[in-house]
């Protein structure tokens, strides 16, 4: 923090003119500055702006943590397009697909019964595939 002080201005009279009573305090790191100049003593505006500072700073850090939310809660629904599909069912031909590895079971009624073996060990391997994209 960097706090300066210096007289202040407007009506008041003698006591504006000769005493240093306002108060900037100006936050290095976010480059925030506050100025107070509504009380007559120096203490009170230093307290006044440091309490005023805090409260910018706060809602300063409570805007950037609801972008980031807002951010990856966009990231997680995706936008609802088609191309966006996960598993498509196909009752009238008996067929699962699921999109993400591209793999196509006849079988629905087994799929619906409980019998993903197939496509948890297709996924397992899709996303091991990933992570070692990654890595590299």
């Amino acid at each position: 923090l960097k706090i300066d002080v210096f007289r202040s201005s407007g009506p008041g009279g003698q006591s504006v003119n000769t005493t240093d009573s306002a108060v900037r305090i100006t936050h290095v790191p976010s480059d925030l500055t506050v100025t107070c100049q509504d009380e007559k003593s120096q203490h009170k505006n230093k307290d006044k702006a440091m309490k005023v500072l805090r409260a910018r700073l706060y809602d300063l850090e409570q805007s950037k943590q609801q972008d980031e939310m807002a951010r990856e809660r966009k990231q997680q629904v995706g936008s609802g397009d088609r191309s966006e599909r996960i598993r498509t069912y196909n009752f009238s031909q008996e067929r699962v697909t699921d999109h993400r590895v591209g793999l196509t079971l006849h079988k629905l009624t087994l799929v619906l019964q409980g019998d993903l073996d197939e496509i948890i060990d297709a996924l397992t391997v899709y996303y091991q595939a990933e992570i070692l994209k990654q890595g590299n």
